[in-house]
C-alpha cells in the first residue's frame, strides 16, 4: 500500500478508533497514545494491508489489544502499589538511593542492547505485553521473541554484575 492509499483508507479511521480507545480506557491521553501506536503498527504493516479483508476491522482489533494491554499494565502497577511490603518499611534512605542507582544502571545497560532486544524487553517488562503478541507485532515467531528476551535478560544480568564487582 502506497502512502497516498494509506492516507485515504487508514487515516479516516482515526476518530472512530479514538472514540473506541477512549471508551475502553477512560483516559484521553492514554487513548491518544494507543491511537498513535495503532497507526504506527499499521504503517509498518502497510505492505501487507491489502492481504486483509477489512482494514477497519484489523484496526479495531489492534486498538482493542493495545487498550487491553494498557489496562493490564495499569492493573499490575496498581496491584504493586496496593500490596503492603513490610521490607520497604525497613529501608533506609541509603538503601533507597542504592536501589535507585541500581535501577539507573540497569536502564543504561538496556539502552546499550541491540534495538530488537531493547524493544522486546521493554514490551514484555514495561508494557506487560505477552510473548505471542510481541511476536505478532514484531513480525517474528514466539520462539524468536523468547530467545531474544532470554539473551537480553542474560546480557543485562551479566553486565550489571560485572559493574557491581
Amino acid at each position: 500500500m502506497e502512502q497516498e492509499q494509506f492516507k485515504q483508507e487508514v487515516l479516516p479511521l482515526r476518530s472512530q478508533l479514538f472514540f473506541y480507545a477512549q471508551r475502553l480506557l477512560d483516559d484521553l491521553e492514554d487513548a491518544e497514545d494507543v491511537i498513535q501506536e495503532v497507526f504506527l503498527k499499521l504503517w509498518y504493516m502497510r505492505n501487507e494491508l491489502n492481504d486483509y479483508n477489512s482494514v477497519p476491522a484489523l484496526s479495531v482489533q489492534i486498538t482493542k489489544r493495545l487498550c487491553l494491554n494498557r489496562i493490564k499494565t495499569r492493573q499490575r502497577r496498581q496491584e504493586g502499589l496496593d500490596t503492603v511490603n513490610p521490607v520497604s518499611d525497613l529501608l533506609t534512605p541509603e538503601t533507597l538511593l542504592e536501589q535507585k542507582d541500581n535501577l539507573m544502571q540497569v536502564m543504561r545497560i538496556i539502552d546499550r542492547l541491540p534495538s530488537l532486544q531493547q524493544t522486546i524487553l521493554r514490551m514484555r517488562h514495561v508494557d506487560g505485553i505477552e510473548v505471542e503478541e510481541i511476536a505478532e507485532l514484531t513480525g517474528s515467531t514466539p520462539e524468536a521473541v523468547r530467545m531474544n528476551l532470554s539473551r537480553a535478560r542474560k546480557k543485562v544480568k551479566e553486565t550489571f554484575f560485572k559493574m557491581q564487582s
